[in-house]
């Protein structure tokens, strides 16, 4: 398993472009009014405009696993909240759990050939 991304719900997309941007220092690989990816040398770090299901300052870490069926039979065992289960989305296979303190988080699956 490794760590794939890390989304953090913002309030107010162009103030936090420019301080991930330019106080931060990342370089920004892409840019819209409700999703913003920056470069970096391990996992992506995205911006998402927060709406009604997830409030500005929280994140949603995201993680990539080489088979998803046995990770969400571990969580599933492990009585772990299942809030989506494994679906297909924007190409990628992902499900999404709830951590103790009730942080989601969302796993997706390698993509074969890669």
């Amino acid at each position: 398993m490794k760590v794939n991304y890390a989304i953090v719900f913002v309030s107010d997309m162009p103030r936090a472009i420019a301080f991930y941007q330019s106080v931060v220092g990342l370089p920004l690989k892409f840019q819209s009014p409700h999703w913003t990816e920056f470069v970096s040398e391990g996992a992506t770090l995205a911006l998402h405009l927060a709406d009604d299901d997830d409030k500005p300052g929280s994140c949603r870490p995201g993680f990539n696993v080489p088979d998803l069926d046995a990770f969400h039979r571990k969580m599933i065992d492990g009585k772990v909240r299942c809030v989506q289960e494994p679906k297909d989305v924007f190409g990628s296979r992902v499900a999404q759990y709830v951590d103790p303190d009730g942080l989601a988080f969302s796993v997706g699956e390698e993509r074969r050939g890669r």
